[in-house]
């Protein structure tokens, strides 16, 4: 039992590291326009670098953490994003680049990781829960980008609130260090590294229907999670008319729906619905509350608009938990580390797409309410695969 709560407290802080890196950017996006002379839209191409990164990093993971271990993969991938972080602060479009880039690399491996461990750790009937709380890493993150980015870059400037989070993610790999002996025990050094085994993820996915169905709809969805978490700072700024702190602090609290969500769907997941099941459900209140964010007008009450933000945060940053816990459950025994990179792959193409069509639509529309709108259409679209997978898993179940 200390084992397990050992593994979910440095893979929960580990999360939260790089996901405050990924996100601290797009959070002062408009102050960094405007130093650059670019748009706030371009935001989202810097955001399809990262997962760029990450997608290519997801399917070494599995292959790395059983060489090194999770733990050290895990403080590889926190020196990655500060390292990327500190090259963003270069006021250079190309060094942003490259700064984004690392900050992917950086943050691939770490989902695979934590799955590795919590698999290993974990009593199957507390996993969509556990993974879930873990989870929660991801808005944790955010909600720190979103408090504290802006109020420092405010008061130090863009390039200060950059280097503040790298110093966050170096922070955290020394404090995971004393950690490593007892939680990476179980790594193999002798295990080779070689091109092929990076297609091994892909295949497993591929070969299994189940992991195909959680691998689609993850791809739509993480398409509603960064486009919602990359552009609505810049959507209530430019928009509503908000200021960037408290757009920012809106952000934040749309972050923090999405941490309770984690928790709550998780725990129906175990104890009542099952993970199909909430997965739908958090899909069609994705696509409510993406058509409620494009209406809002700027004379609407700063409660209602959160309210709304709070929902939209608890669907669709808050369904990685359950969706994670249903790919360790149904990925082949000892390789849910692999199955998980291999999912997270295509996960994370959803957000290298997502992210630049929707500052695309911007541009064809010229709105941010008509690209909002539009991400309740492949959501709906998960929730008629998802109800027929659940169909299908039930009638399976029956069988004799």
């Amino acid at each position: 039992m200390r084992g397990q709560w050992t593994a979910l407290t440095v893979t929960l802080a580990i999360q939260a590291m790089v996901a405050m890196a990924v996100l601290t950017l797009p959070v002062m996006a408009p102050a960094v326009a405007q130093a650059l002379g670019a748009s706030a839209a371009y935001t989202g191409v810097y955001v399809a670098i990262v997962y760029a990164g990450a997608m290519a990093a997801s399917l070494a993971g599995g292959t790395a953490v059983a060489r090194w271990g999770a733990i050290r993969v895990s403080q590889a991938g926190l020196v990655l994003c500060a390292a990327g972080l500190a090259l963003c602060a270069v006021p250079s479009l190309a060094a942003m680049a490259l700064g984004a880039f690392l900050i992917g690399l950086g943050y691939g491996p770490i989902t695979p990781a934590s799955s590795h461990l919590l698999a290993r750790t974990t009593p199957a009937h507390r996993m969509s829960l556990v993974f879930s709380i873990k989870q929660t890493g991801v808005p944790l993150g955010g909600v720190l980008a979103g408090a504290i980015v802006p109020g420092v870059a405010v008061a130090a400037g863009w390039q200060g609130a950059l280097l503040l989070a790298a110093a966050a993610n170096l922070a955290c790999a020394l404090i995971a260090q004393p950690l490593r002996p007892a939680l990476d025990e179980d790594r193999d050094p002798r295990r080779p590294l070689v091109l092929g085994s990076l297609a091994q993820p892909i295949r497993v996915v591929l070969s299994h229907p189940a992991l195909r169905m959680l691998a689609g709809c993850s791809f739509v969805f993480s398409m509603a999670q960064l486009s919602l978490t990359t552009y609505l700072v810049t959507y209530l700024h430019v928009t509503l008319a908000y200021t960037l702190i408290e757009a920012g602090l809106a952000l934040s609290v749309a972050q923090t729906g999405g941490m309770v969500g984690r928790v709550l769907w998780g725990w129906i997941a175990d104890r009542w619905s099952g993970a199909r099941r909430v997965l739908c459900a958090l899909a069609v209140l994705m696509a409510l509350s993406a058509i409620a964010t494009a209406v809002l007008q700027p004379g609407t009450h700063y409660l209602l608009v959160l309210a709304v933000l709070v929902v939209f945060g608890a669907s669709a940053i808050g369904w990685n938990g359950v969706y994670l816990a249903e790919v360790a459950r149904q990925a082949p025994p000892g390789l849910a580390s692999v199955a998980t990179g291999g999912t997270l792959a295509i996960t994370f193409f959803g957000v290298v797409l997502g992210p630049p069509a929707f500052g695309a639509m911007v541009g064809l529309f010229g709105t941010y309410r008509a690209s909002f709108a539009l991400l309740a259409v492949p959501t709906l679209l998960c929730v008629i695969v998802l109800l027929q997978g659940a169909r299908g898993h039930a009638v399976a179940m029956r069988a004799p």
